[in-house]
């Protein structure tokens, strides 16, 4: 019954909301909103469980002494401080526990929880991307690699689009007619990511999608059951 029990519900709660984007009139227009109510109600509890787990996965590693345990250390520590500054002084949105006095807001400019995300996070998120920059000259370079015609294919776009969006571009082709304007670098590169690109991304949203109403169908139908931990 524990298994059966979750079943049910997943299957008569996911049948009533694809029922009720077909037919928007009461009750099903009622009771789709009153579900995706309680969706956020739950999906609030489940950020708790998160935070709990959080600690739990962290406290263990350290008292292992894992690899790079001190890591654990800081995201715990740096967790804390997060939650504490905000329930206590609150954002500049809104008012925590604690009132913030008004010669401390003026030598910050900022309550301590904006502080800090203002000037640490931030910071360290700009670091992240920026090294992120140069995995990403890796992989292309490793992607743009003429091995097959559909790799050359990749390069030769990817050359096309680059050289386009660029002065370079403009000036190498800038003696090109007036008439002949689709040869101009700016030109094929706007053609390629107009046409090509656009039709390209829409096939794959088209596939996400079906892999979405696959994936829901399988849940609904009791196919899929990871989520009550099986396989």
């Amino acid at each position: 019954m524990r298994r059966q029990i979750p079943l049910l519900i997943t299957f008569f709660v996911g049948t009533l909301i694809i029922v009720s984007e077909f037919i928007p009139h009461k009750p099903f227009g009622n009771l789709s909103t009153s579900l995706e109510g309680w969706f956020l109600i739950i999906s609030g509890f489940a950020i708790i469980l998160g935070q709990l787990n959080l600690f739990k996965v962290n406290i263990v590693k350290i008292s292992r002494k894992a690899p790079n345990w001190p890591y654990y250390v800081i995201a715990l520590v740096s967790f804390s401080v997060m939650v504490i500054c905000g329930i206590l002084w609150g954002t500049q949105q809104q008012p925590g526990l604690i009132p913030y006095s008004d010669k401390m807001l003026n030598f910050f400019g900022y309550k301590p929880f904006d502080y800090i995300f203002k000037y640490i996070f931030e910071n360290l998120s700009a670091t992240m991307f920026s090294l992120l920059a140069f995995f990403m000259a890796s992989a292309s370079y490793r992607a743009f690699r003429a091995r097959s015609p559909e790799s050359t294919l990749l390069l030769v776009a990817a050359v096309l689009v680059m050289l386009g969006r660029t002065t370079i571009g403009s000036t190498l082709t800038g003696w090109i007619p007036d008439s002949l304007g689709f040869l101009h670098l700016p030109n094929i590169a706007s053609f390629i990511m107009k046409y090509p690109n656009t039709a390209g991304q829409r096939a794959i949203l088209i596939c996400a999608g079906l892999g979405v109403i696959g994936s829901s169908l399988r849940i609904i139908l009791g196919i899929e059951r990871t989520y009550l931990g099986g396989k």
